[in-house]
């Protein structure tokens, strides 16, 4: 049978895994949506708009390692530009597929809707340039060759990528032919320079510390990573970006770095030992405690996706996988020193009955409801800033939006995730009221496709997290509408779910343990005071506001 250009496109994506495209349609991007109807193995997804598409596709992303949303031409591809801007930030392979204009309306430069009256079509490729790392215009003749330099772009990178298809030629037949390009390769000489340079600052060292981060787990390199610490015996604290890259429950992990903000002991193993080494971590300003954290570039060891710094000397063309298998086989197990307290677990208070629900009670319940193998997405402010400090289960995943930042990214991320997961893991989402109104409407999806997550909405009254950044935290800006959250479910068609509105202690035990055997999606509307804030944020509240508000 022929294959047309979209259908080639679809397959190689089949190839790679992905089953499922998120996408809004519309009339450019009818051939594209089509296709994907008709596809055997890919599912259309479809969203309230193409900015959760986007979220959507990040979500699923990190869980499946890569993923695909669909929009049309102009307002669909820049709804979900930022989207596919925190996918690149985050680092997240993410197929962005673009419905265009027929080749003879571009051609005569028409005057048509979806464009900013000008003539210009190839505009909107040049404002998403910036936030992929290739782009390309498929045609019958190109489309062998520009799938495989996108797909291999987008693995090496590990960002997105770009595919716009004009409507006439999208279901036209293949005229091209393209072998897959191969991975990339250490180059031998340079890997074996970087694993005697690692494994010698190693033996030459009386203390040591691996900070182990997203990156790594982005390359699919979780496995190799666990290999280093049960090879080498090195403790490993993670980061707030980098939380469950590996395994908290096992005794390597010492607890959370934070810079000067939280855990001095683990500052102290961290910030003091002879040997840092940083696998995929970046030190931005949540992973630094706002750039408190003081690592001697001279005692680290930073390991990226194609390159390794130790110390002043920069080995190239090196890549991840191989030096980690290759440390993971070269170094010795030892004995490494460690914090004498152990790993610093939440600030608990009891709390009981009719007690209001405080940051102290509600958090380590929240920790305790957590079980093996799940997946917290936790939205980026004071949510992700208590749970970051939760002890994980075996098994469970961390997932926040960390650099990017984006309000409102965590209600479809978890949509993506918990598509991407199956019904074999349990998806737990975590979110602000605040964040939540921006795009609640997607809760619709979980009961579309009959996905059973645990949702919690915090709600605070208000941008918590901007209450404790800013200079004046009672203005008017900081305060929201009133929702009745709880009651989305239903209006959302989510009609079988567990709901309730809790605000004391009892109410939330009752609520969680309802929610630990409920087989149905669950919905807990959490109030507390408006500033009732986890230890990280009362932080970076008592010092760090002016670093961001100036």
């Amino acid at each position: 049978m022929v294959t047309t250009v979209i259908q080639h496109v679809l397959n190689r994506l089949r190839d790679l895994g992905i089953r499922h495209v998120f996408g809004v349609p519309g009339d450019y991007a009818f051939p594209v949506d089509d296709a994907v109807i008709a596809h055997p193995d890919i599912q259309w997804m479809g969203n309230c708009n193409e900015l959760n598409a986007a979220y959507c596709a990040d979500g699923y992303a990190r869980v499946h390692g890569m993923g695909a949303v669909s929009t049309t031409y102009g307002v669909g591809e820049l709804s979900a530009i930022n989207g596919i801007a925190g996918a690149y930030t985050e680092h997240l392979p993410v197929f962005h597929l673009v419905g265009m204009p027929k080749m003879p309306v571009q051609a005569r430069h028409a005057l048509v809707h979806h464009t900013l009256g000008n003539g210009e079509f190839d505009l909107f490729q040049r404002m998403s340039d910036p936030v992929v790392c290739a782009s390309a215009i498929m045609t019958p003749q190109n489309v062998a060759a520009e799938t495989e330099r996108l797909i291999a772009a987008a693995i090496y990178h590990r960002r997105p990528v770009y595919l716009a298809f004009p409507a006439d030629l999208a279901e036209l037949p293949v005229a091209s032919e393209a072998p897959e390009l191969p991975a990339p390769a250490s180059d031998p000489a340079q890997l074996d320079a970087a694993v005697a340079a690692v494994a010698d600052r190693l033996r030459h060292a009386g203390s040591a510390c691996l900070l182990p981060g997203a990156l790594a787990v982005r390359a699919g390199l979780g496995r190799h990573l666990q290999r280093l610490v049960d090879a080498s015996g090195l403790p490993f604290a993670t980061m707030v970006a980098d939380k469950g890259v590996l395994d908290e429950d096992q005794p390597g992990f010492v607890g959370m770095y934070d810079g000067k903000l939280m855990n001095e002991d683990v500052r102290r193993l961290v910030e003091d030992g002879d040997v840092v080494v940083l696998v995929g971590a970046l030190m931005h300003d949540f992973n630094s405690g706002a750039f408190t954290a003081n690592l001697d570039p001279a005692r680290t060891v930073d390991i990226r996706h194609h390159h390794v710094q130790v110390g002043a000397m920069t080995y190239p063309s090196v890549e991840m996988r191989d030096l980690l298998t290759a440390l993971a086989a070269r170094l010795p197990t030892r004995t490494w020193p460690r914090p004498s307290a152990g790993v610093v677990r939440m600030r608990s208070e009891p709390g009981s009955g009719d007690d209001p629900l405080t940051a102290g009670t509600l958090y380590p319940r929240w920790e305790r409801f957590l079980r093996p193998r799940d997946i917290v997405v936790a939205e980026t402010g004071t949510c992700s800033m208590g749970m970051a400090f939760a002890r994980l289960p075996y098994g469970a995943t961390f997932e926040n939006q960390t650099l990017w930042g984006s309000i409102g990214w965590a209600t479809p991320a978890a949509v993506g995730a918990a598509v991407a997961a199956g019904p074999d893991r349990r998806v737990v989402l975590i979110t602000g009221e605040g964040s939540h109104q921006l795009t609640a409407q997607e809760i619709s999806q979980f009961g579309r496709y009959r996905l059973r997550p645990v949702v919690f909405v915090l709600n605070n009254s208000g941008y918590l997290i901007e209450r404790l950044l800013c200079k004046h935290p009672d203005l008017a800006y900081n305060d929201l509408a009133r929702w009745h959250y709880a009651e989305l479910p239903r209006v959302l068609g989510c009609e079988d779910w567990f709901t309730a509105r809790v605000s004391t202690c009892a109410e939330l035990d009752r609520a969680l343990d309802t929610a630990r055997h409920a087989s149905t999606g669950c919905y807990i509307e959490v109030l507390t005071d408006s500033h009732a804030a986890p230890p990280l944020a009362t932080r970076m509240h008592e010092n760090l506001g002016s670093l961001y508000a100036g």
